[in-house]
């Protein structure tokens, strides 16, 4: 497995029942071009992948990382980026900040395979 695909996995492995993560400016959420020619928004596991990116890759110094809950991400985001054509950068790493990008239904499919293993308590922590 390279270590994009291991840092992909991750952001399921990672991932809990209430938030994802990405970073933002006064202009917004980044969506740079990918190497497949296509926009792609960035999403985190954690805030401190988010942060180490934001240190550690110039392009996004002024950012800041911002939290969206997991269910306004599943099905608000993810949808409308599927309909505005971007894909979806997950974990994202290194001095390039760089990864696999997944279209949003591929991700909404490895979120229902996730949900599948997973189940919320009644406090809403996950259970594993």
């Amino acid at each position: 497995m390279s270590l994009s695909a291991a840092h992909a996995q991750a952001f399921f492995d990672e991932l809990d029942a209430s938030v994802v993560w990405t970073i933002a400016d006064g202009g917004g959420i980044p969506a740079p071009e990918g190497a497949s020619g296509h926009r792609v928004m960035p999403f985190w596991s954690r805030e401190s992948r988010a942060q180490k990116t934001i240190e550690n890759v110039p392009a996004y110094a002024g950012f800041r990382s911002r939290s969206i809950p997991l269910g306004e991400w599943e099905g608000r985001w993810l949808p409308g980026l599927g309909r505005d054509g971007l894909l979806v950068g997950l974990n994202w790493h290194g001095s390039g900040a760089t990864g696999h990008d997944f279209t949003p239904g591929q991700v909404l499919e490895r979120l229902a395979a996730w949900r599948s293993t997973h189940r919320g308590d009644a406090s809403g922590e996950l259970e594993r």
